[in-house]
């Protein structure tokens, strides 16, 4: 939504919340916290600051900052659960936000977006995954925490499907985040909310609509996975957003969603339609060697570690089969498929001197891995098949 809206009245207000909005923008930070009785907050690298020029907001200006923000949906969104999400274009650059109830009154936090599309080169991500854009049919699951750039990852993969394909491309997202154009063929974005009920309704009706690509915000419940899986099936490009910690653990989330008495079926389904699982974190550039942006360094910048798994005959034997402990030899071995462990690209950021061995070993999961990885990497010399035993997935 534009945030050009609102009452004569309070024009003040919103000259002052744009003016905080191109603040957020100008000092490169990631997020805009406004909180009654505190100055507005900004994360940068990381950390909480105010900003010390701007005076604190009242419960009376956040309320009516709400009012001019917020449609109808999630205006009721706001009273009947609490909270509520939406995404606005100010300052020249795109935010998703969150309105949220507190016992003071109305907070609210925004989260910057990048600024257009970034190629995975640029995104600090193997360019092998644009493979993943040539495939006709098939489920890919990206994981993370939020804010480990799992929706920045997807709209660089769709952006680039939009610029070389002729294709229908369905996205259902809450909120919507990055704003796509026809390229070649078509794209149809919808906001849950506002534009359809929910993910599940809008999957269900997508199917109807004659996609060749549906995007999938987030998947969170048994029938919404259901149905993505069976989109898969029947000859549709289906991507989509996991919560989980890696590979293993997003295919194991999957299947524990559904009834024990249908788990093994759910297996069996995966295995034929699942084509990658991608996880991904980003850690603070903390090294010594700054990560590049467009060539330059950027100190203040945040790398993205990430593993990945490509689902071949083996490892869809493997799902098949429940011997999802086997999957990351499979990854270990995998490299010229496009695969990688979590310990293998930590120890590249480490190597590269993106990132210490301090912050490569806290976000670990076995150190013993992670070490024999540097060794190898240090003297050039390409990892063999794995001798340490993985420690089992969380």
């Amino acid at each position: 939504m534009d945030v050009n809206t609102g009452a004569p009245q309070r024009a003040p207000l919103q000259a002052r919340f744009q003016r905080l909005l191109a603040t957020c923008a100008a000092m490169d930070a990631s997020d805009l916290h406004l909180v009654p009785g505190q100055p507005p907050l900004l994360r940068r690298e990381g950390q909480l600051s105010a900003i010390e020029s701007e005076p604190p907001l009242t419960v009376l200006e956040l309320h009516n900052l709400a009012a001019d923000l917020l449609g109808k949906g999630q205006a009721q969104d706001l009273a009947t659960r609490g909270d509520c999400d939406g995404a606005l274009t100010a300052a020249g650059a795109r935010f998703r936000f969150n309105v949220f109830k507190r016992c003071d009154g109305l907070c609210a936090a925004f989260r910057r977006l990048g600024e257009g599309f970034r190629g995975l080169r640029e995104l600090g991500l193997p360019e092998s995954l644009y493979q993943l854009c040539e495939l006709p049919d098939g489920l890919v699951l990206v994981a993370g925490p939020t804010g480990a750039g799992k929706s920045t990852t997807l709209a660089a993969l769709l952006d680039r499907i939009n610029r070389n394909h002729a294709c229908n491309i369905i996205t259902i997202e809450d909120p919507i985040e990055y704003v796509h154009t026809a390229g070649q063929g078509l794209v149809s974005q919808r906001q849950v909310g506002t534009d359809c009920s929910g993910f599940y309704e809008a999957l269900v009706a997508a199917l109807r609509e004659d996609p060749d690509v549906i995007f999938v915000g987030e998947i969170r419940d048994l029938d919404t996975i259901r149905t993505a899986i069976t989109a898969a099936e029947t000859g549709h490009l289906v991507f989509t957003t996991v919560h989980a910690g890696d590979c293993v653990g997003v295919i194991e989330r999957m299947v524990s969603v559904f009834p024990a008495s249908e788990q093994d079926g759910i297996r069996r389904q995966l295995s034929f339609v699942l084509r990658a699982v991608i996880t991904q974190q980003l850690l603070i550039c903390d090294g010594g060697t700054p990560a590049r942006r467009n060539g330059t360094p950027d100190r203040r910048s945040r790398v993205v570690a990430s593993e990945v798994l490509m689902v071949n005959g083996a490892v869809a034997n493997l799902i098949a089969t429940a011997k999802s402990s086997q999957i990351y030899s499979a990854m270990e071995v995998g490299g010229t498929q496009g695969m990688q462990t979590l310990e293998q690209d930590l120890a590249r950021l480490h190597v590269a001197g993106h990132i210490s061995e301090t912050a490569a070993l806290a976000f670990a999961k076995n150190p013993r891995t992670l070490r024999d990885r540097v060794n190898h990497l240090r003297v050039g010399s390409r990892p063999a098949s794995p001798s340490i035993p993985r420690e089992a997935p969380q």
